[in-house]
Formats: structure tokens, C-alpha cells, sequence
């Protein structure tokens, strides 16, 4: 950082000196010059500082965590989430993880010089293994509640979404409430904050917990379920590729907004992740992610949501 001090003072210098050495141009012009270039060269050091600086954190921070494996950053997804995670089929056939939660890991690894290591798993097996230590982190569009914060750390918001109840197009004007759903069977995800959000809103219909969202809008699509509560853009993702699906309308939810879930007192490691997201959303990285992974959901016939088989192959 000293470096680049002394080579802008230097031109601010030369700046001068050049100006002086001319001889024709008015005093007034000359100053003018001068005050111009020193104002560059103060802020091109003060910019070169400003970089050098967050570069030195990130490494700071990098050097006072630890992880499960050395050098890995081992993070557990629930691949049944787009566009936050889904597998995309490629041209040779090979299905790859993506999705911004995917996008968003691979950046963090990068940041702190690690080698990322995703682990799909079901959702609510995710808490699970972190609580235990067989992973460093869980990123899976995790809404921050006070009943998991209690247990686990959460990073700060990545992104700020919101929830939705979900039915077919063919209903909108059967159900207009949650009234009208009293004895029907009503679909959310095994241990996630839209299960809460069925019990809380819907206390008299038949409550269905699913490991996937993928059975969720089987069961919806195939009339096995009368509604679903579904995160707003994975809700707004289906119904662009299931146009018999539609969002009834939006959930009030307090905790609007994904966050990364780290074990309990792991400081350092939390603090690097933050890091990274403060970046990731100033640069306007996160952005990119998200408009990249929702191109890639809505190729819907090579993307595939749920988990590979023994071989690493979708699932027939």
C-alpha cells in the first residue's frame, strides 16, 4: 500500500513540475493543473488504500478460522430449491449443481482461498449436520428465525425474498382466503419456516409435510394438495414452468430474507462469511447470481431438482 502512495505523490510531482516548465500557460491555469492533479493522485491512492485494505481483512479473517477439512469449505444444500439450488443438465449430460446459493458458496470459497465442497442432502437433514460437525456451513434459503438462531449463527441477509401461498390457475376464484381451506390438504416443506407459516395460517387444514418442494408441487399439480406455502421466487419459478400453478398471494412473514447457518460460536469463521456477502453485494455479484440462476431454472427441460442417485445420475 506504501508503494502506491509514494508513485501517486510522485506524479502529483511530476504533475507540478511539467506545468511549471512550460512557461507560456497563465499562473491562474497552472495552478489549476496542479490543484486538478493532486486532487487525481489523492483519490487514485486513497481507491488503491481503500482495495489493499478489504484485501488485507479478507485475508485476516481468512487466517483465524478453521474448517472441518483444512483447506475445504464444506457446505451442505438442498438441491430441490430453484433458482437458490437445482442441478442443471449439461450438454454432455452431466447434471451440475447451480443456483445463486451455489453461486453465492462458490464465491465465499474463492474469497478465502478455499476449495468449495458442496453437500446435497435433504433440508431439514442441513441443521442436523451442522449442529454435529460433518459440515462448515448451510446454505439452502435459510430464513433466520429466532427458534434456529437459538442453536445455530446466521449470517447477515444475502437475499431479501418473501413467501407465498401457492394453487392451481384453475382455483383462483375458489380460494380467495385461508378461510376456505378448513379440512383440505395443505403442502410445506419438512422443518422449514413454511411449515410454521401452514400451522400458523392454516390451523384447520389438513397440514402435509414433504421432504422436497418437488413433491410438493407433484401433489399440487396432480390434486393431492389444494395449496402450498412456498418461498416467493422458488413459488414464482414453478409457476413460470408450471403454467397451471399460480401464486394466490403473498404470506406476512417477519423475517423476510435468506442468511447462511454457521455452528454456534464459530465467530471467525461467521465474520469471513460476512465479509464475502458485504462484497458479493456491493460489487453487484449477488445480483448477477440470481438473474444467472433464474436463466438457468427456467431452461426446464434440462434442469432437474432433487437428489442424484448412487451414480451421480438424476433420479427416473
Amino acid at each position: 500500500m506504501k508503494k502506491k502512495l509514494v508513485a501517486a505523490a510522485m506524479a502529483a510531482v511530476m504533475a507540478v513540475s511539467l506545468t511549471a516548465c512550460g512557461g507560456s500557460q497563465p499562473a491562474e491555469t497552472t495552478a489549476a493543473v496542479t490543484e486538478a492533479a493532486t486532487e487525481a493522485a489523492s483519490e487514485e491512492a486513497t481507491e488503491a488504500a481503500s482495495e489493499e485494505e478489504k484485501a488485507e481483512e479478507t485475508e485476516a479473517a481468512a487466517a483465524e478460522f478453521t474448517t472441518i477439512t483444512p483447506g475445504k469449505l464444506m457446505v451442505g444444500t438442498s438441491p430441490d430449491f430453484a433458482p437458490y439450488e437445482f442441478y442443471h443438465i449439461g450438454e454432455d449430460g452431466t447434471p451440475q449443481l447451480a443456483g445463486f446459493d451455489v453461486a453465492l458458496a462458490q464465491r465465499i470459497a474463492d474469497d478465502l482461498g478455499l476449495e468449495l465442497q458442496m453437500v446435497p442432502m435433504d433440508f431439514d437433514g442441513i441443521l442436523m449436520e451442522l449442529q454435529n460437525g460433518n459440515i462448515d456451513l448451510g446454505i439452502s434459503g435459510f430464513s433466520p428465525s429466532p427458534e434456529r438462531a437459538e442453536v445455530f449463527d446466521f449470517s447477515d441477509l444475502y437475499y431479501t425474498g418473501g413467501q407465498s401461498f401457492c394453487i392451481r390457475q384453475a382455483d383462483k376464484e375458489k380460494y380467495t382466503k385461508f378461510e376456505d381451506f378448513k379440512d383440505l390438504p395443505v403442502g410445506a416443506q419438512n422443518g422449514s419456516i413454511q411449515y410454521g407459516l401452514a400451522e400458523k395460517n392454516t390451523p384447520d387444514a389438513n397440514i402435509i409435510g414433504l421432504a422436497k418442494v418437488t413433491d410438493i408441487v407433484s401433489e399440487l399439480v396432480s390434486g393431492k394438495l389444494e395449496g402450498a406455502f412456498i418461498e416467493t421466487a422458488v413459488a414464482e419459478q414453478y409457476a413460470k414452468n408450471y403454467p397451471e400453478l399460480c401464486v394466490a398471494w403473498d404470506v406476512e412473514y417477519d423475517s423476510e430474507g435468506s442468511a447462511i447457518a454457521v455452528q454456534k460460536g464459530n465467530t471467525a469463521l461467521l465474520e469471513a462469511v460476512n465479509g464475502v456477502i458485504k462484497t458479493a453485494l456491493e460489487d453487484g455479484s449477488m445480483d448477477k447470481y440470481i438473474a444467472e440462476a433464474g436463466d438457468l431454472a427456467s431452461d426446464e427441460a434440462n434442469t432437474y431438482e432433487g437428489q442424484l442417485d448412487a451414480e451421480g445420475n438424476v433420479q427416473q
